[in-house]
């Protein structure tokens, strides 16, 4: 009798075990669900011609992007189903989404090239995120290689409301302005340039007050003119990589320089 209840007891605390496994690893995938949805009513706002409110979408996507990757590491719930599914929600609602966003508000103005820049924009993303699928488990996890599509996206859905509130662009500067940084947005995509991914993120003993003083200030720049602030951000993050390589690229020949100068002046003494 005792033995039987203690089967039971197993089994009962098996099935709870299982069932709060389930619910852990549902979160996520409900997350990436409502990346997925806001895509696709980016996508719908488009056809409406409401541009406004497809690139709010895009924004909402990011955030739901950011919350199921976080709340699959937290949890511990990080599976290949999840990962698949994520990157298939990735491509609708960072490349699809505003690659149909920028070509009607912009692009569409230059005819067959404003049709294949979008192409190459989405194409790039495809790419991009096929790369990372591949490299995630092998490439270091500081760095990105080539700028995320998530922040690519935000660039275009972020210009989009800065120009709403503030630039107003004209027709016949917008098109050829959107079609170059379209097509650099693209390139950086599948390039080989480092980018920061801020998760392991380590301040210096001592500074964590100035640290938490930016974040003070940034946070109420962001809260005060967020159709500013918001694209100057996503619009330096998408230069940080390529200004740091230069630096770096700039740092690398003077350094090469001046070990070539030094044995030269020690054979003239």
């Amino acid at each position: 009798m005792r033995g039987a209840l203690m089967k039971r007891s197993r089994a009962f605390i098996k099935d709870k075990e299982g069932k709060r496994k389930r619910a852990v690893y549902l979160i996520p995938n409900l997350l990436t669900t409502g990346n997925l949805f806001s895509g696709l009513f980016s996508i719908l706002a488009v056809f409406n011609a409401n541009y406004m409110a497809a690139a709010i979408a895009i924004l909402v996507a990011v955030v739901f992007d950011m919350l199921d990757g976080k709340s699959a590491r937290w949890t511990n719930s990080t599976s290949q189903f999840g990962v698949e599914y994520d990157s298939l929600a990735d491509l609708v609602s960072f490349g699809v989404a505003p690659g149909l966003l920028i070509y009607s508000w912009a692009l569409s103005a230059h005819g067959m090239m404003g049709s294949a820049v979008m192409f190459a924009f989405v194409a790039c993303g495809a790419l991009r995120l096929a790369r990372y699928n591949v490299m995630s488990s092998t490439s270091e996890s500081k760095f990105f290689t080539g700028l995320p599509i998530p922040a690519a996206a935000s660039v275009i859905a972020t210009l989009v409301v800065f120009d709403h509130h503030i630039v107003r662009m004209g027709a016949e500067v917008k098109p050829l302005l959107i079609l170059i940084m379209t097509l650099a947005l693209a390139f950086l995509m599948v390039s080989t340039v480092k980018y920061r991914s801020f998760k392991d993120l380590k301040f210096k003993d001592g500074h964590h007050f100035n640290y938490l003083v930016w974040a003070v200030l940034v946070l109420m720049l962001v809260i005060a003119w967020p159709q500013v602030m918001l694209f100057v951000v996503f619009a330096s993050y998408a230069l940080l990589g390529p200004v740091e390589k230069g630096v770096g690229l700039i740092g690398k020949a003077l350094g090469k320089r001046g070990s070539g100068e030094q044995p030269a002046l020690e054979n003239k003494e």
